[in-house]
């Protein structure tokens, strides 16, 4: 169906149209407006954003996290405020997903597992790796560690 849709060999339904467009995270706007003319702007505002924890479902979770991106329609990357933990080893699960990942460590103490490795980092280092690794984080400084998490992939 795409390629008759690609080649001008068949005219799309608007169901269809929806379809597509949540596939690829966009409006359905994208699909009638001049691409010389689409400019991507998306301004999150502080008070706009909401802290979500970074698993819903355990009373450990061992950052929170804000998106700084929500409001972009046709985003490429995902970008996070973190705010990290200091949890016991035992308690932080690793996690892994698609894609790499930027973290730039604004203020505290981060220590990082990426595979087997542990990375400690401070306040204006950064790291960047293949997130396929399993990876946890956990703050290990007196107070808090806040970082800037840039994801690419799914």
């Amino acid at each position: 169906m795409l390629s008759k849709l690609e080649n001008a060999r068949l005219v799309p339904t608007l169901p269809t149209l929806v379809r597509i467009a949540t596939v690829f995270n966009v409006g359905l706007d994208y699909f009638f407006t001049d691409p010389r003319k689409r400019h991507v702007v998306a301004i999150s505002r502080k008070d706009e954003r909401i802290k979500f924890p970074a698993d819903a479902k355990s009373r450990d979770a061992a950052y929170d996290f804000e998106s700084l991106d929500f409001r972009a329609t046709e985003r490429k990357l995902n970008a996070f405020l973190a705010h990290f933990h200091d949890l016991p080893p035992a308690k932080i699960a690793p996690h892994y997903h698609a894609g790499v990942e930027l973290l730039y460590v604004i203020n505290g103490e981060l220590e990082i597992s990426i595979g087997t490795e542990i990375y400690q980092l401070s306040k204006g280092d950064a790291i960047y790796f293949d997130s396929v690794q399993k990876h946890a984080y956990r703050s290990c400084g007196p107070g808090h560690c806040t970082a800037v998490v840039v994801t690419t992939g799914t």
